[in-house]
C-alpha cells in the first residue's frame, strides 16, 4: 500500500507538471490561466519533493526534500488568492486596489515564512522515528503559518463563491462549478496534515497509507477537473477543440508517464521481494514496452473517445469535415495524378511532350507539363489564344480533339452534358506518326475524361475554400465573442479591437497581402481596426487601404536583412514577400528564381507571413502603449 501511495504521489507531480506545460503552451496570455500556472508550480514542488523525499536514503536528502516541500506549501495561499482575484475579475468584478494589495501582502508574507526554513523557525528538524514518512517537526511559527494558510484559503473561497454567483449561462455555471470543486485538490492536498497527526499515523500505518492512496486518487482527479475548467479561459476555440486538445495531452503525457512509472516501480519492488537479480536488465525493456503499448491503445481508442465524449449533436457535421479532409485533392495531389495521365498518353501516342492548361475567368494557367513542349522556355508568359478556346467550345462534342500548330489539343469539360463548361486543355506535342489512330482514341478519351474529373473536383474544392475564407473573419469574431462572454456578459458588448487577441493573426496578414494592390481582402481586413493602422490613416489622407498597405510594407521592410539585396538564404523570406505580394509574380516563376521547389516555397512563404505578423503585432503593441501613455 505504501508503494502504491508513493506511485500516486509521483503521478500527481507528473500530472501537475504536464498541466503546467499545457498552460504555458496554449493559454498563458489569459490572467486566470497564468494564476492557475502558479498554483501548478506550487503543486509540482510539493508533490515532487514528497515523492523524492519518501524514497531518500542519505541523511542530507532526508533533511533537504521536506524543506523544499514547504517552499511550495508556503506560496500556495498567495497563488490561490491571486487565482481567485483573477477569476472574480473575469466575471466582471475587477479589483480596484484592495484585492491587488492583499495579494501582494500575502506574497510578502509567504516570502517571510520561507526565509525561516533554513533556521528551523518555520519547521523544526526532520522526524523519522516511528513516522510513516519523513516530515518536519512543527514549531510556534508553523502554527502561525497554519492560521495564515486557513485565513487566506477562506478569503480565496469567498472570491470563488462570488465568481460562481456572477456567472449566468448554464455552461459557464457548470464549468465554474467544476473549477470550484476542483480547487479543493490543491488546498487540501498540500496541507501539512502529517506533522500534526504523526502519532496516530505511526500507530495505524495501514490506515494511514490507505487514506493516502484514496486521497491521492481524489486529489489527482480533482486537479484534472480544475485544469479542464481553466482550459476554456482566454481561448477563442470551440469547446470540442479545447476538450480534444486537453484529452490528448493528458493521455499522451501524464497518464503514459504515470503508468510507466507505476509498472517500473512495481517491477523493482517485486524483484527486491523475490530476490530477482535481473531488474536492471528488465526495467528499460518494460519502460519501452509500456510506453509503446499505451501509445498504441491511445492511437486506436482516442478517435472513438473523441466522437463519444466531445462531438455530441455535431457528430454528423464534424464527420463530413473529416471526410472532406481525408478525400481532399490538394494541388500536389492533382499534379501527381495529371502527371500519371500525361505519362500514359505519351506512352500511348509515342509523343515528345504533354501539358495540362487550366482555364478560368482570371485566365489560363499551366498546371503540369511533361517532356518537351512549347511552354518550356517561359512558363510565366503562357497564354492560350482566344480563338483556340472558341474553337474548342464550338466543336464540342463532335470533335474530341483538334490541332493547334503542331500540338493535338483535347478539351476538358466539367462533365455535365446540359451545360458543359470548358475548364482546361490537354496538349500533346510531337506525336510520332503525326496523327492519332482510331484504336488509340478510345484509350486517350478515357484518360481525358479522368483528367477532366480531377480538374473539376479541384475547382469545386477551391470554391469551398473560398467560401471558408469568406466566412473566416465572421467565424473568428463569433468565437472571440464566445470567449469574451463565457463568464461575463459585458464581453458581448466589447469593441472588436478590445476582444481577446486572435491566435491566427498570420491568417489575417496573409489575406491582406493577397490583395496587396487592391481588393476586398485588403479593404475589409480586420487589420484596419488595429491602432497602428488607424494612426497611419492620417499620413495617407484618410485612405484606409493605403494606410494598411503602408503598414504591411513597413512590416515587410522590418523583415528585410541589412545590406544590398541578394538571393541568398538570409534574404529568402524578404524575397518571397517582395516578389509574391509586392511585385505580384507567379509561384512557379518565384520558385525558379529562388532555386527551390514549389512545396518548399509554400513552406517558406508561411514562415515569412508569420514573421510579418510578428512585426505587426509588435507595432500594434507599441502603438497601444503610446496611445495609453
Amino acid at each position: 500500500m505504501r508503494a502504491l501511495g508513493q506511485i500516486l504521489t509521483a503521478g500527481i507531480a507528473i500530472t501537475a507538471f504536464s498541466l503546467l506545460l499545457y498552460s504555458l503552451a496554449f493559454n498563458l496570455r489569459d490572467r486566470v490561466a497564468r494564476s492557475f500556472a502558479l498554483i501548478l508550480v506550487c503543486m509540482v514542488v510539493v508533490y515532487s519533493a514528497e515523492a523524492i523525499g519518501s524514497t531518500a536514503s542519505r541523511a542530507w536528502e532526508i533533511q533537504l526534500w521536506p524543506r523544499v516541500q514547504w517552499v511550495g506549501i508556503a506560496f500556495l495561499p498567495a497563488a490561490y488568492l491571486q487565482f481567485s482575484d483573477a477569476l472574480l475579475s473575469i466575471t466582471g468584478r475587477p479589483s480596484r486596489w484592495r484585492r491587488r494589495l492583499a495579494v501582494r501582502l500575502v506574497y510578502l508574507g509567504s516570502v517571510v515564512f520561507v526565509m525561516g526554513l533554513p533556521f528551523n523557525w518555520l519547521a523544526g528538524p526532520v522526524v523519522l522515528e516511528g513516522a510513516p514518512a519523513p516530515h518536519l517537526r512543527p514549531t510556534l511559527l508553523t502554527d502561525i503559518f497554519i492560521f495564515f494558510y486557513l485565513v487566506i484559503m477562506v478569503l480565496a473561497w469567498v472570491n470563488f463563491i462570488r465568481a460562481y454567483r456572477r456567472t449566468k449561462t448554464p455552461s459557464s455555471r457548470r464549468r465554474m462549478a467544476y473549477l470550484v470543486t476542483g480547487a479543493i485538490a490543491p488546498s487540501l492536498g498540500a496541507f501539512p496534515f502529517l506533522p500534526y497527526s504523526h502519532l496516530f499515523a505511526s500507530q495505524h500505518q495501514l490506515l494511514f497509507w490507505t487514506v493516502s492512496v484514496i486521497s491521492n486518487l481524489i486529489f489527482g482527479t480533482l486537479l484534472v477537473v480544475m485544469a479542464y475548467a481553466v482550459a476554456f479561459f482566454g481561448v477563442p476555440w470551440p469547446d470540442r477543440v479545447v476538450k480534444s486538445r486537453l484529452f490528448k495531452w493528458l493521455m499522451r503525457g501524464p497518464f503514459t508517464a504515470s503508468v510507466t512509472l507505476g509498472v517500473v516501480t512495481l517491477l523493482r519492488r517485486g524483484a527486491e521481494a523475490f530476490g530477482f537479480d535481473y531488474y536492471l536488465t528488465l526495467a528499460p525493456i518494460m519502460m519501452v514496452v509500456t510506453i509503446l503499448v499505451w501509445e498504441y491503445l491511445i492511437t486506436l481508442l482516442a478517435p472513438l473517445g473523441e466522437r463519444v465524449l466531445f462531438y455530441g449533436k455535431d457528430r454528423q457535421e464534424l464527420a463530413s469535415l473529416r471526410q472532406l479532409e481525408n478525400s481532399l485533392v490538394t494541388q500536389n495531389d492533382l499534379r501527381q495524378f495529371l502527371e500519371m495521365v500525361l505519362s500514359a498518353m505519351l506512352d500511348r501516342l509515342q509523343a515528345n511532350g504533354a501539358y495540362v492548361v487550366g482555364l478560368s475567368p482570371e485566365g489560363s494557367e499551366l498546371v503540369v507539363a511533361l517532356g518537351k513542349t512549347r511552354f518550356d522556355a517561359d512558363v510565366s508568359e503562357m497564354t492560350i489564344p482566344q480563338e483556340v478556346i472558341q474553337h474548342s467550345e464550338e466543336n464540342h462534342p463532335e470533335s474530341p480533339y483538334f490541332q493547334w500548330g503542331g500540338d493535338f489539343l483535347f478539351p476538358l469539360y466539367n462533365g455535365t452534358e446540359e451545360q458543359p463548361e470548358l475548364i482546361g486543355l490537354i496538349g500533346i506535342s510531337g506525336v510520332w506518326k503525326g496523327l492519332i489512330d482510331p484504336e488509340q482514341t478510345a484509350a486517350v478519351r478515357l484518360l481525358v475524361e479522368r483528367a477532366a474529373i480531377a480538374l473539376h473536383d479541384r475547382r469545386v474544392q477551391k470554391s469551398i475554400f473560398q467560401t471558408i475564407e469568406n466566412l473566416s473573419p465572421q467565424v473568428n469574431l463569433l468565437q472571440r465573442l464566445r470567449a469574451a462572454g463565457r463568464y461575463d456578459q459585458e464581453g458581448l458588448l466589447a469593441e472588436d479591437h478590445n476582444l481577446p487577441e486572435d491566435s491566427d493573426l498570420a491568417y489575417q496578414v496573409k489575406e491582406a497581402l493577397t490583395h496587396y494592390w487592391g481588393g476586398p481582402k485588403l479593404t475589409n481586413s480586420p487589420l484596419l481596426r488595429f491602432r497602428v493602422v488607424q494612426e497611419a490613416i492620417k499620413e495617407y489622407d484618410g485612405n484606409q487601404a493605403n494606410a494598411l498597405r503602408g503598414i504591411l510594407r513597413r512590416a515587410i521592410e522590418r523583415v528585410k536583412p541589412e545590406g544590398e539585396r541578394r538571393f541568398t538564404a538570409e534574404w529568402i523570406l524578404y524575397n518571397i514577400l517582395d516578389m509574391k505580394f509586392v511585385e505580384g509574380r507567379k509561384v512557379r516563376e518565384i520558385a525558379m528564381r529562388l532555386a527551390m521547389s514549389e512545396a518548399d516555397l509554400y513552406r517558406k512563404q508561411r514562415v515569412a507571413i508569420e514573421a510579418v505578423a510578428k512585426e505587426i503585432a509588435e507595432m500594434e503593441d507599441q502603438a497601444r502603449k503610446g496611445g495609453d501613455a
